[in-house]
């Protein structure tokens, strides 16, 4: 293992015993450990968290009590590598309580998502289908269409959907999530293309019906259209749906600017590439006749 490697794994003692909900050594830590014991010492490498971000995420409520008695930033930022606040973090947990002691310290339920992979704690909870959580964020004012991070990010909606959580999707429309909100550039999904890429041909038919866009562009770099997405898994059922419905079966996506039917050839799909083939061939005849 390279020195790199080794320093992505590098955790304070503080943080090792906060992660693995060891109160007795974090007490003694933080009563006799002196100078050496920091307890807002950040995360090291892209994967660290800080002693407050592991425990919120574990749940262990007895430590993050202790660490925020002892002065731990409560909004503190994560590693760079998918870096989530403590409150982001136990909202992924489904940690309620947790939560609620985070925010009575003042954590910004509205704290934006870090770059890559960040999450806000709504969109957090809403990935993890922490239905509890969601509404205590939603009550606090979290912000139901917050932009995603700018690399694999989620909005709550998007999220909800990535994780076939459908009593939280219809819970984020009724509060006024928005259904066709913009993706950023690297690896996004709107809430019908995520719907058509995990096969849930119930939700397809739902968003299509509250007005999502079905020929929506996808992200730059590893995106697909929502026919693009059904064609990459093998889904034909929505394949057709996604037909009816007016998808363009000519559209590009992705930084390989595939069409739906390059997709379904190269991953071996051959009944939706042959259904797909058909309909590009009756679309050109419409358009010769006219």
């Amino acid at each position: 293992m390279s020195e790199e490697d080794d320093s992505e794994n590098t955790w304070s003692d503080l943080q090792l015993a906060s992660a693995e909900g060891n109160l007795d050594r974090v007490t003694e830590l933080l009563s006799h450990g002196g100078a050496n014991v920091n307890v807002n010492e950040p995360p090291v490498g892209y994967y660290g968290k800080s002693a407050l971000q592991v425990a919120s995420l574990k749940g262990h409520i007895l430590i993050v009590k202790a660490l925020l008695c002892r002065g731990a930033v409560v909004d503190a930022p994560g590693g760079n590598n998918g870096g989530r606040t403590a409150l982001a973090l136990a909202a992924e947990g489904g940690h309620l309580d947790i939560v609620d002691l985070l925010l009575r310290n003042g954590a910004d339920v509205n704290r934006p998502a870090s770059r890559y992979v960040g999450r806000t704690a709504l969109q957090a909870a809403a990935e993890g289908g922490h239905l509890a959580v969601v509404q205590r964020l939603l009550d606090q004012g979290a912000d139901i269409n917050a932009p995603p991070a700018f690399n694999s990010g989620r909005t709550a909606l998007q999220a909800a959907v990535s994780g076939h959580h459908s009593g939280l999707v219809e819970l984020l429309l009724a509060k006024g999530a928005e259904v066709n909100a913009p993706l950023m550039r690297y690896k996004g999904l709107t809430a019908l293309q995520a719907a058509a890429l995990q096969g849930d041909a119930q939700l397809v038919e739902r968003l299509l019906a509250i007005g999502a866009d079905v020929n929506a562009e996808g992200s730059y770099y590893n995106g697909y259209t929502a026919l693009c997405a059904a064609a990459e898994a093998g889904h034909q059922t929505i394949v057709e749906t996604l037909l009816a419905a007016g998808a363009d079966v000519r559209q590009t996506s992705g930084n390989k600017h595939w069409t739906p039917y390059h997709v379904a050839a190269y991953r071996g799909h051959d009944g939706i590439a042959n259904i797909l083939r058909e309909a590009v061939a009756g679309q050109e005849s419409m358009e010769t006749k006219k």
